[in-house]
């Protein structure tokens, strides 16, 4: 006899295998005959029956075409088709679209828009190819509205411009299922090389110049603050150079009043000044002759001066006997 829990797990593999394999064939079989659709964010379907749109469906999520699009639903799938729309929004870029200044100068526009399908129905229909029919119409806006313009114009103010190009394609586009959005002027430039390089070298020039005005005004400021700074200086100096005698004078002045400082003070100086000299110093013993030596030894040699008579000598005193009585 076979094991039970064995069975059990077999019928319950063979089970799940035949509901994995059942479910999506039998959503497949009612799929197909339109008995449910599934739509997509951002998305479209646009149901055909013989040649002719006989539903269009927009809003996200699950959907029964029985209930909106009655018992035709049950054969477009075998008489018609189920056309899927993308209604996200696009962006594209255009470059160097070729306009002429009011000064005849050349030049080119970079153009950015943004698209996206308003309208299902025409889109398909309407235009063949409703995106480059888009990019075509506004090229051509961009080049017919932007034209003759001012340079000075064309090259600062973008937002207008940007305007008037989305004014003047948003009502044709509409016409193709194609509702235009924002639309940017990105880029501006010079198409001649040869204007490219003139304008190069008269910027370069330009900032040359104005370079050198900087560095001349910069040296100039730097002059006049050296000339000012000297100018102060040279006064203080000359104000302390003024106050100076009568500092020391005052310094003197106190100093002599006392003899011994004034003495010391001097000697000082006098030792100071011996010592800053260049002469050569010589000094002698004491109790020497080697002096006189000297003195004697060179070929000129000075006069001696005589020394002073000694003082004369005070007198005796008399002497006088005093007598005493007995």
């Amino acid at each position: 006899m076979d094991n039970p829990i064995a069975q059990f797990f077999a019928g319950l593999a063979t089970g799940f295998i035949g509901l994995a394999l059942a479910i999506p064939l039998f959503l497949g079989i009612l799929q197909l005959f339109g008995l449910y659709t599934i739509v997509r964010e951002r998305e479209c379907k646009v149901f055909m029956l013989f040649g002719k749109v006989v539903g269009v469906i927009d809003e996200p999520g699950l959907h029964f075409p029985l209930a909106k699009l009655g018992i035709k639903s049950l054969i477009v799938r075998f008489f018609g088709s189920v056309l899927t729309v993308d209604l996200r929004m696009d962006q594209e870029y255009l470059r160097s679209q070729p306009v002429n200044s009011e000064e005849g100068a050349p030049m080119g526009i970079g153009v950015w828009y943004e698209m996206f399908v308003s309208d299902p129905v025409a889109f398909l229909f309407r235009n063949s190819d409703p995106r480059g029919s888009l990019s075509a119409n506004v090229s051509n806006a961009t080049v017919r509205c932007l034209s003759n313009m001012p340079l000075d114009s064309m090259l600062t103010n973008r937002h207008a411009m940007s305007l008037t190009v989305r004014n003047d394609v948003s009502p044709k586009s509409q016409d193709w299922g194609y509702k235009l959005g924002s639309v940017y002027i990105r880029k501006v430039h010079f198409r001649d090389e040869g204007m490219i390089r003139q304008i190069e070298e008269k910027v370069i020039n330009r900032l040359r110049q104005v370079t050198s005005a900087i560095k001349q005004d910069g040296a100039n400021q730097v002059s006049i603050i050296t000339s000012t700074a000297e100018r102060q200086a040279a006064v203080e100096f000359a104000r302390a150079a003024a106050m100076r005698p009568n500092i020391v004078g005052s310094v003197l002045s106190e100093i002599s009043k006392d003899p011994v400082i004034c003495e010391a003070m001097f000697e000082v100086l006098e030792t100071q000044s011996l010592l800053d000299g260049k002469a050569e110093i010589v000094m002698v013993p004491g109790g020497q002759k080697i002096l006189s030596e000297l003195l004697a030894a060179s070929p000129n040699p000075p006069a001696i001066a005589a020394p002073p008579p000694p003082p004369p000598e005070p007198p005796p005193l008399a002497s006088s006997t005093i007598s005493v009585p007995n």
